[in-house]
């Protein structure tokens, strides 16, 4: 008697349905991100306006303020570039 109750209590627990697997995945989400960092600044005012060139006493004058004014650009697109090189490419 006592080995057929333990034969059906062994059988009855091969009939059941298994649980399902449950599995925790981490799914990397790229966030959009500013690419040009915020340390860099606002553009410099360049003193080769066209009001200040109009407003220069002579050609000397004028070089003076295209020449300062070239120097600031350079500078400006360093940074910039630097800031750019940085960035993602579009598509990766």
């Amino acid at each position: 008697m006592f080995g057929a109750m333990f034969a059906i209590a062994l059988l009855s627990g091969c009939g059941h349905t298994p649980r399902p697997e449950i599995r925790t995945v981490t799914v990397n989400v790229p966030v959009p991100q500013p690419c040009i960092p915020a340390t860099l600044g606002d553009e410099p005012d360049y003193p080769d306006t066209d009001a200040a060139l109009r407003a220069a006493v002579d050609a000397a004058e004028r070089y003076l303020l295209i020449a300062a004014g070239r120097t600031l650009r350079i500078a400006r697109n360093n940074e910039l570039e630097t800031a750019v090189a940085g960035c993602p490419k579009v598509g990766q």
